[in-house]
């Protein structure tokens, strides 16, 4: 901290005798003086004298001239020692000659005398704490409310006598509570229920509460008496020792750093975060909050104001502006420096690292607001950037929490402009030239570098950089400099929360310092992302061909999809006209970055298209984007990031005829995600996939010629690719037209295609020519028959493989496999009418033999089962007998197995269980019987079968 700095300065001298218009014949001699703050334009001073007289006078602390003498009374003819002023029921209490006097604090009615306090040595106010309950500790059988009540305590000999005074129609009740102390007490401090004692050389805490007394510590013996202060708004007390004060909380524990004094006080008081201290004739100010050294004032420098005998006086609570010192003759006020002045003055000798120390360390004291730090710091920062220190400044605007961005605007873009309204005007304490283009700047900080280069060469002294002096910078050097900072600030600025008109003055200007240093990658970065620029203001700006891809992010980030695609079209079509800015470092070959820019122009693009549900803008630039890549094209046809589909039909008829993969992933897009079930796509697909299928064919035949039978792996890949997509279709759809699909490929080798087409038509016969004969796939062939489920399909495979026709040999090994496969449920009458004479019979006896078992086994097993039927029918029939036949015999004494009464001549009913119920008893049950149901579970006798 600056030593220079001054908290505070002498207001006023104020002589009691002649304000007061004594005699002097009589004249008086200060010993005890009181501040009270009565408003914001008045405060109160009181002065104790050695005859016992107390003055009043009021002070207004702006004005040095207002001090007025209000009242004199006398309380006594002895001194008086001590002032209390009890603001809360607007009252003086003051000891005199061991007594206490209560009297109004304006001094208009008279004095009371509390004569049941006898031989007082020292009085002290309680303060209380905002969380402090409001209850009395002293009349416990009533509440007590701070703000019309208030609480001394005093001490007499060891005794300490607590007194609550409450203000009640204009009159002041009382009420005492007497607690033992210690012996010969010197000073006292209460805050809440701690009240701290100081006798010769020792501390001690009490309880208010319940009178518990405890030594906080002893002085050594050298140190002098106990003097103590307390600090209520940190709710803590000041324990003097030598120039030591030691800060302790309510229970005498040590708090934060202790303050070391230059010497020991005679007197201590608070002005507000500032301890003051009083001794050797001078005055010394210490920070509360980590004891740093402030100002000291030397009272020797007021002419006669010396003497042996100085009074310290401040508001009880540290609050207010004046601080009162006294000698036996005069009184000298000194009131808080205006910092705001002393921060104006420090910038003015542009001592900025001052300033700001200076305010935040007022800041940390809660002297000053966090906004007022603010404002010093984009205050700092002006005057920085009109000393061409733009780092420096911009680091300041970045610590200023309410600098508005619009305000930086003015350096930027010459008023008036779109953003004029928004700039604030005369925020600041006119130290420096209101905000002008950057250019003037630097043009006028540059001249000024001159003149105080003239002048310093001439022998005057200047406040100037010494690195401005000795290596004055360029023009070019320093607008860039200023650009980027500013440039730093904006981008800070843009994470704030501003308001929309504010976002879009920040991010337009924003461009326009990019643009100025070509700054492209930024550019294009801030166009692309979410922005509020204003298109129409940057239009003009970015025409120039180099910025075109900037222009056509800003479009697109602006929802003007239309403009933004011209622009990547224009670029797409022109890489080779000098539109792509290439890096110099790229090591790719022209044609390479040609491809590559292309590409880049189409990728862009194709984002906005997937995005938007306009059919017209998007089939107007379809066909460039898929001249030059069609898996783009694709996912701008097949996005499902759009609102609302395109229509099918227009886009097949955009896209060219040429484009069949892109029609292709389409077609198969539009069937197999989006469900369609129209058979004209089907149909068009298939046919799509079965002439790829055929030039697939016919240029696998060419290159086989071209290469002598030999034919290349991604050629076979291709072929199968292609084929394969065109069999699963045809397997898993049943919408397309066959018809129209086997007149395309009648004339193929397509003939497993061909196979799944007849199948869909029903044509088992050709279905199973084709398996059999023209793909020999034995397997297929069996599985087809499979599907089909007759036998005669199987008859019938097996007719073709011994007949094949067309000159062709007979397939015996495949007749062979279908009869050792099928044979066991094929008839074996037809399978021999079927088999060729000319079949070795070496090929075909151990299937026929095994055909023929498997028919007796057949034929066997089916009487075993007939038998075993007849047999459990017979078994049946025989039980159902047996049951029919049963008899029952009742007694007299036979009863009901469900209600227990006698059955006499009653009907009756017989369960399986052999069970006999009443009929009344069976009608209630119906067919259950302990529990049992006999419709459900079967009772079972076993029959002859069983048993046998």
């Amino acid at each position: 901290m600056d030593t220079d700095i001054t908290i505070v300065e002498q207001f006023v001298e104020l002589d009691p005798a002649v304000v007061a218009n004594l005699p002097q014949a009589t004249p008086i001699t200060i010993r005890s003086i009181a501040i009270a703050p009565k408003s914001e334009s008045e405060t109160l001073i009181y002065v104790g004298t050695g005859g016992g007289k107390l003055i009043l006078f009021s002070i207004n602390p702006s004005s040095p001239d207002s001090v007025q003498f209000v009242q004199l009374i006398s309380i006594g003819s002895r001194l008086i020692e001590s002032i209390l002023v009890l603001s809360e029921i607007q009252a003086v209490l003051v000891l005199s000659d061991g007594f206490l006097y209560l009297v109004d604090w304006s001094l208009s009615k008279s004095v009371k005398k509390l004569g049941f306090l006898k031989e007082v040595t020292a009085i002290a106010r309680r303060f209380h704490t905002e969380n402090e309950a409001s209850t009395s500790e002293i009349t416990t059988n009533e509440s007590t409310h701070f703000s019309n009540s208030c609480f001394v305590v005093a001490s007499m000999g060891r005794k300490l006598v607590l007194i609550e005074m409450i203000l009640s129609e204009n009159n002041v009740k009382i009420h005492l509570k007497e607690m033992l102390g210690v012996e010969g007490i010197k000073a006292l401090a209460w805050i809440n229920d701690s009240i701290f004692v100081g006798n010769s050389n020792k501390y001690f805490l009490i309880s208010s509460e319940t009178g518990k007394n405890s030594e906080i510590f002893t002085l050594p013996e050298s140190s002098r008496s106990t003097k103590l202060k307390p600090l209520p708004k940190n709710t803590e007390i000041l324990l003097l020792m030598d120039n030591l004060g030691v800060i302790v909380d309510l229970l005498g524990q040590p708090r934060g750093n202790s303050l070391v004094f230059k010497f020991s006080p005679d007197l201590i008081c608070e002005l507000g975060s500032y301890i003051v201290i009083c001794g050797d004739e001078k005055l010394e100010i210490y920070r509360r909050r980590n004891g740093e050294f402030v100002q000291s004032v030397d009272l020797g420098q007021f002419g006669n104001f010396t003497s042996s005998y100085l009074l310290l006086g401040g508001d009880e609570m540290g609050r207010g502006d004046i601080l009162l010192v006294a000698n036996t003759r005069k009184v000298m006020c000194f009131r808080k420096a205006s910092m705001e002045d002393q921060i104006k003055a420090l910038l003015r000798n542009k001592k900025y690292e001052t300033a700001i120390s200076l305010s935040e360390g007022l800041m940390s004291d809660g002297e000053i607001t966090k906004n007022t730090l603010s404002f010093v710091h984009a205050q700092i920062g002006f005057l920085l950037f009109f000393d061409l220190r733009f780092k420096e400044a911009v680091d300041h605007f970045l610590s200023s929490e309410n600098l508005e961005p619009s305000e930086i605007f003015p350096f930027i873009m010459r008023d008036p402009n779109r953003w004029s309204e928004l700039v604030p005007r005369n925020r600041y304490w006119g130290l420096h030239p209101p905000p002008v283009p950057l250019e003037e700047v630097i043009d006028e900080g540059l001249a000024g570098v001159q003149r105080a280069i003239f002048l310093k060469k001439a022998g005057v002294d200047v406040i100037l950089d010494e690195s401005f002096l000795s290596n004055p910078p360029s023009r070019s050097t320093l607008s860039e400099l200023a650009i980027r900072n500013i440039i730093r600030y904006l981008v800070a600025a843009r994470d704030k929360e501003l308001s929309p008109e504010m976002k879009e003055g920040v991010d337009t200007l924003l461009m326009y310092l990019y643009r100025a240093l070509d700054l492209i990658p930024e550019m294009e970065k801030l166009a692309s992302s979410e922005n509020s620029c204003f298109v129409e203001e940057l239009e003009a700006l970015l025409d120039d061909s180099h910025y075109l891809r900037t222009l056509a992010f800003l479009y697109g980030s602006k929802q003007m999809a239309s403009k933004s695609l011209a622009s990547w079209r224009l670029l797409a079509r022109n890489y080779g006209a000098g539109l792509w800015r290439e890096n110099d470092d790229s090591d790719a070959s022209e044609q390479g970055d040609s491809v590559s820019s292309e590409r880049i122009a189409a990728k862009e693009a194709s984002k906005l298209l997937e995005l938007s549900s306009d059919q017209d803008l998007v089939l107007e630039h379809l066909g460039w984007i898929s001249d030059i890549d069609e898996d783009l094209a694709v996912a701008v046809l097949i996005s499902e990031k759009r609102t609302n589909q395109l229509s099918p039909d227009s886009v097949l008829g955009a896209v060219d005829a040429g484009k069949i993969s892109i029609r292709q992933r389409y077609l198969q897009w539009l069937i197999e995600d989006q469900a369609c079930d129209d058979p004209q796509y089907h149909t068009l697909y298939a046919l799509s996939l079965a002439r790829s299928a055929l030039d697939s064919l016919s240029t696998e035949s060419s290159e086989r010629e071209r290469m002598n039978g030999d034919l290349s792996e991604d050629s076979n890949e291709s072929v199968y690719s292609v084929r394969e997509r065109l069999q699963l279709f045809l397997q898993a759809s049943d919408l397309y037209d066959a018809e129209e699909l086997l007149y395309l490929i009648e004339d193929s080798e397509l003939w497993l295609e061909k196979a799944i087409l007849y199948r869909k038509m029903g044509q088992e016969n050709i279905v199973l020519q084709i398996l059999a004969l023209k793909l020999e796939d034995s397997e297929a062939a069996e599985q087809y028959c499979a599907e089909i489920g007759r036998d005669d399909a199987y008859i019938q495979l097996l007719d073709l493989y011994l007949d094949p026709q067309n000159g062709r040999e007979p397939m015996f090994t495949a007749a062979v496999r279908l009869l050792h496969n099928h044979g066991e449920s094929l008839d074996p009458l037809q399978v021999l009418e079927k088999l060729s004479p000319e079949m070795p019979l070496q090929l075909a006896s151990d299937t026929i033999l095994r055909m023929l078992r498997a028919r007796l086994h057949h034929h066997r097993q089916g009487q075993i089962v007939r038998n075993i039927s007849k047999a459990i029918n017979l078994d049946a029939r025989l039980a159902r007998m047996e049951e029919r036949s049963r008899h029952v015999q009742l007694t007299d004494e036979t009863v009901c197995d469900s209600c227990h009464t006698l059955l006499g001549t009653k009907l009756f009913v017989m369960y399986p269980d052999d069970s006999v119920v009443c009929y009344r008893c069976y009608r209630n049950q119906g067919e259950s019987s302990n529990g049992r149901n006999f419709k459900k579970v079967v009772s079972f006798r076993p029959g002859w079968l069983v048993r046998r």
